[in-house]
């Protein structure tokens, strides 16, 4: 999400294969040059390719800059996502090319933002194909995954000039509402709320299944919706 202080990013962490096979896996990155640049990247989708990703820019960000490209030496935002994008073109194409069959099942999307020192925080949504749309006025923020629970919510409240605090709050009502309506997403939640221009990695944390905040948020927004449900007008049926 872009906000008018700086962006702010919320993932879950569960993955499945079938109901028996549920797990916890970290699906956000930062990477992190004090003063000089911070980028974020989350996941969603095939776990096997996300993995790949993530660990291929990760070890070719600590490689010799005359080896391969880097996002730690990218000159720009646009560059970088053109970096993850081909990544993530590489790593489906390679599984493809292995004797897999089930083409779909390999796919997987990503969010990648951040701020490069002498630019503006950017952020983008990477599909499959390696292709990008970058956020803006019209489109201020991205989801991935399982997002049609949640982003009602997100699409009547939004506002650029939200604080972290006020944000983070309509993030959890949003994560909220999904983790209620699909067993494929669930806590706990990472979060970084990254402010403009500090070039710095700070407010990130973890919100767990029981955090009390978020419990009360939890309870106290689904009283609202009956209280809001119990103040409208009453519908006429149609007695013919």
């Amino acid at each position: 999400m872009m906000l008018r202080g700086g962006l702010v990013f919320m993932s879950d962490t569960r993955t499945n294969a079938g109901l028996d096979n549920i797990s916890t896996f970290k699906k956000m990155k930062i990477w992190e040059e004090p003063g000089e640049r911070v980028l974020t990247l989350m996941s969603a989708g095939n776990l096997a390719t996300t993995q790949a990703v993530v660990s291929l820019l990760d070890e070719r960000s600590k490689l010799p800059e005359d080896r391969t490209p880097s996002l730690m030496k990218a000159p720009s935002m646009f560059q970088a996502a053109c970096m993850v994008g081909d990544t993530l073109r590489e790593v489906i194409k390679g599984l493809r090319e292995g004797g897999q069959r089930a083409d779909s099942g390999f796919d997987a999307t990503l969010i990648l933002g951040g701020q490069i020192a002498g630019s503006a925080p950017r952020l983008f949504l990477i599909y499959p194909e390696g292709n990008f749309i970058e956020a803006g006025e019209d489109t201020p923020f991205f989801q991935i995954g399982e997002i049609k629970y949640g982003r009602p919510i997100l699409v009547r409240a939004y506002d650029p000039d939200l604080t972290f605090a006020s944000a983070m709050k309509l993030l959890l009502v949003s994560f909220d509402s999904t983790l209620k309506a699909n067993l494929s997403v669930g806590a706990p939640l990472d979060y970084f709320c990254y402010d403009v221009d500090s070039l710095k990695a700070e407010h990130i944390g973890r919100v767990e299944a029981d955090n009390q905040q978020f419990q009360t948020i939890s309870t106290q927004w689904g009283n609202a919706l009956k209280q809001a449900l119990d103040t409208l007008p009453d519908v006429a049926l149609n007695t013919d």
